[in-house]
């Protein structure tokens, strides 16, 4: 079967990876020069990495069978990794459980009920009635009003400002239910992973394969149309030419599929709400020493203008950097904050105020380079009863598919849900059966 993709994310890849396997001639279609989507990677100069931190957690069984599947099980790396946490100029540790039980910020009694939300929020199964508790009511029933104020608050505050009050317990149980499972209890260590070479490598390795199958992949091109052929299959118009596909599934956001898909291909439902989203702003600091020895500090001062530190070279192997230090500076705001559109410069500035703030060892010589990345649209924002506000979409012929991330509603956006969607779509569809 000729099958057309339409997007080069990391949904249209697995995609395309899967059904090429299958014996079926796939394209894909990607209006960025880069594959990957979120997860494309940028030139650093020096050296080739992530635009943005991704981590592979031990649980990430979905992920790590496809990486096995398409032959990049040799190019796993697993490493310990320490976890931090700032507050009032100072940084703890909180990497093992007896650092856990020495941290100062709240007593002993509000670290018990602490370990108790952990435990019960990565147990918990049933979201749906998570969808309509506030996540501040949740932490402060379950961990009691010292853990929220000196813990919780501070990080929602950094990872949503003012939109945690509105935020349902749903976002921070998904945090809880996947991160929880990158401890390995019986080493008492957590153990990350990553690909030798970041996502270049998987994303450079499928292409290999589709090619090799028969198929294609056009970067730079935007899809300009597609409607359903008189005969059967589907028409695709890009830059002022036709392609007959016996199937096409599209993976980009809903208000694309909205522009480009004729009426009579699918249904939009309204909701009569609209879906707020986070960006991101992210400072990537190239430097010759480590800033900190974590691979992960959560900020609770709220005088930092980036809501974390990822200590990627804690994590990286320095070969895989040129032997410099790599360390991410994100700051989540709404898509539509005028924030997310101001200079390079001007956003540098602002980063490294809070820079010089939690490292003022820091010397001017130490800085190779600063790079500011952003993305508009990272994940939503959900708010109570977040699963009835997304758009139903139903397609209306046995041609055109759509699989993409607004379908995840009870998780966050991270590339093993991703892999299991694909392969929870293939499994239940028609596309190979017809």
């Amino acid at each position: 079967m000729n099958i057309g993709i339409i997007g080069g994310g990391i949904t249209g890849l697995v995609l395309a990876q899967r059904l090429s396997n299958q014996g079926h001639k796939v394209t894909v279609f990607d209006s960025n020069k880069q594959l990957g989507g979120l997860t494309t990677y940028h030139d650093y100069g020096l050296f080739t990495w992530d635009r943005f931190y991704h981590v592979i957690l031990p649980s990430d069984t979905h992920l790590i069978n496809f990486l096995r599947d398409i032959g990049l099980g040799d190019k796993l790396r697993w490493h310990r990794s320490l976890t931090g946490f700032y507050d009032n100029q100072k940084f703890y540790s909180i990497s093992n459980s007896i650092e856990f039980l020495r941290f100062p910020l709240f007593g002993l009694i509000g670290k018990i009920r602490l370990a108790f939300t952990l435990l019960y929020g990565s147990r918990l199964n049933n979201w749906r009635r998570l969808e309509k508790i506030l996540v501040e009511d949740w932490l402060l029933k379950l961990g009691g009003k010292s853990t929220y104020e000196k813990l919780w608050k501070p990080l929602l505050l950094s990872k949503l400002g003012e939109n945690y009050k509105r935020i349902s317990a749903v976002f921070i149980w998904a945090y809880i239910k996947r991160l929880f499972s990158a401890r390995d209890s019986s080493l008492n260590k957590e153990q990350l992973g990553y690909v030798s070479g970041g996502y270049k490598t998987v994303f450079d390795h499928i292409e290999k394969l589709v090619y090799a199958a028969g198929g294609n992949i056009h970067t730079g091109v935007a899809v300009e149309y597609i409607a359903p052929h008189p005969e059967g299959g589907m028409w695709v118009e890009y830059q002022g030419k036709k392609e007959h596909f016996d199937k096409v599934i599209f993976t980009g956001p809903v208000n694309i599929l909205q522009q480009v898909a004729a009426k009579e291909l699918v249904k939009v439902s309204d909701t009569g709400e609209t879906v707020e989203y986070l960006g991101v702003i992210c400072m990537v600091l190239i430097t010759r020493k480590a800033l900190v020895p974590y691979y992960v500090v959560n900020i609770a001062d709220r005088n930092v203008p980036f809501t974390g530190v990822i200590g990627m070279s804690n994590l990286v192997s320095l070969q895989e950097t040129a032997g410099y230090h790599m360390t991410f500076l994100p700051k989540y705001i709404l898509s539509t904050d005028p924030f997310l559109k101001q200079p390079d410069d001007e956003l540098r500035q602002v980063f490294f105020q809070g820079i010089r703030l939690m490292f003022p060892e820091l010397k001017a010589d130490d800085i190779v380079a600063a790079h500011m990345n952003r993305a508009i649209k990272v994940q939503p924002l959900q708010v109570l009863n977040y699963s009835s506000l997304v758009p139903k979409v139903s397609t209306e012929n046995d041609d055109f598919f759509v699989v993409n991330t607004s379908q995840l509603v009870n998780d966050s956006v991270n590339n093993n849900a991703v892999v299991r969607q694909v392969d929870e779509f293939l499994k239940k569809s028609t596309l190979l059966n017809s």
